[in-house]
C-alpha cells in the first residue's frame, strides 16, 4: 500500500490508455490530423465551406477525402479547395463522387497528406464521441458529445427497439461550417461517421418584420454512419479504400 499513490500519479501522468491502446491525447491528436476544410469557390465570388474527413490514399496514390454532399450543392461550375489542418498547405480538390440522398461527396487530393482513419459501423448507445470541425469557417473545433440514436432495423425494414447499431443522432451541438466534419469514436479514434446536419427552431422578435433566426438546437445533431459511408464507397468503386468496421463487404 505503500507504493499506491506513487502509482496513481504515474497513471495520471501518462494518461489512462483507452480501449484501443490509444490514450485521450493521442485519439484527439488522430482526429485533428485527419479532419480538413474543404471550400468550393464561385465564379461570382460566392463561396461555401465545410468540414471533411481524410479516408486514407486510393489506388492512384492519391488522398481520398469524404464531406457531406450540400456542402458543394446547389451543382454548378466552381472550383473545389482542401485546407490542410495548420493553414500551411491548400490544394485544388475533383469531385469524384456523390450522392445527394444519402448526403456524401468523395474528394481526390493530389500530394502527400497524413494517414487516414478507420470505418466503425456499430456503436451503442450512450457511447461518448468526439467532432471535429470548421465551425463557421474558423479554427479547428473538438466537440464532445454521446451516441443518442442508432439505426436498427429488422428485415422488414421494420425499426427495432436495440442498444447498438450504425449511429444516426448524436447530442454534440453543431453549427454552420461543420457539416461533413467527423465522429470519431472517443476510445479508439475510429470514425462512426460524418456530420449531416442539425435541426433548427426559429427565433423571431414580436412585431419585428425582420427575417427570422434558424437557431441550432443543442443535442439534435445528424450523421451519416459509417456503414453508409461503406456502402457509397463500395457503390462507387472505392471499397479498397474501406478499412476497420464491419469484416468483409459492407451490409448495403
Amino acid at each position: 500500500m505503500r507504493h499506491l499513490p506513487l502509482a496513481l500519479g504515474l497513471a495520471l501522468l501518462l494518461g489512462c490508455a483507452s480501449d484501443g491502446g490509444r490514450s485521450k491525447n493521442e485519439v484527439i491528436a488522430h482526429t485533428l490530423a485527419t479532419t480538413v476544410q474543404v471550400v468550393a469557390e464561385r465564379p461570382d465570388g460566392a463561396s461555401r465551406s465545410g468540414s471533411a474527413v481524410v479516408l486514407g490514399e486510393g489506388s492512384d496514390g492519391r488522398k481520398l477525402m469524404l464531406t457531406a454532399d450540400h456542402v458543394l450543392a446547389p451543382e454548378a461550375e466552381q472550383r473545389l479547395a482542401v485546407h490542410f489542418p495548420g493553414g500551411q498547405r491548400r490544394a485544388d480538390a475533383v469531385l469524384l463522387a456523390r450522392d445527394s440522398d444519402v448526403d456524401l461527396s468523395l474528394l481526390a487530393v493530389a500530394g502527400p497528406g497524413d494517414a487516414g482513419v478507420r470505418l466503425q459501423e456499430e456503436a451503442f448507445l450512450g457511447d461518448e464521441v468526439w467532432v471535429v470541425a470548421f465551425p463557421w469557417g474558423r479554427h479547428r473545433t473538438v466537440v464532445k458529445g454521446v451516441v443518442s440514436q442508432i439505426a436498427a432495423y429488422d428485415e422488414e425494414n421494420r425499426e427495432v427497439a436495440a442498444i447498438g447499431g450504425p449511429i444516426q443522432l448524436i447530442d454534440a451541438s453543431v453549427s454552420y461550417g461543420m457539416s461533413g466534419g467527423g465522429v470519431f469514436d472517443a476510445r479508439t479514434g475510429d470514425l462512426l461517421g460524418i456530420v449531416r446536419g442539425y435541426r433548427t427552431a426559429q427565433l423571431s422578435v414580436e412585431g419585428s418584420d425582420a427575417r427570422p433566426l434558424q437557431v441550432p438546437l443543442a443535442g439534435e445533431t445528424t450523421v451519416v454512419s459509417a456503414a453508409q459511408i461503406a456502402c457509397f464507397l463500395a457503390a462507387n468503386g472505392f471499397a479498397d479504400v474501406i478499412s476497420g468496421g464491419g469484416s468483409g463487404a459492407p451490409r448495403c
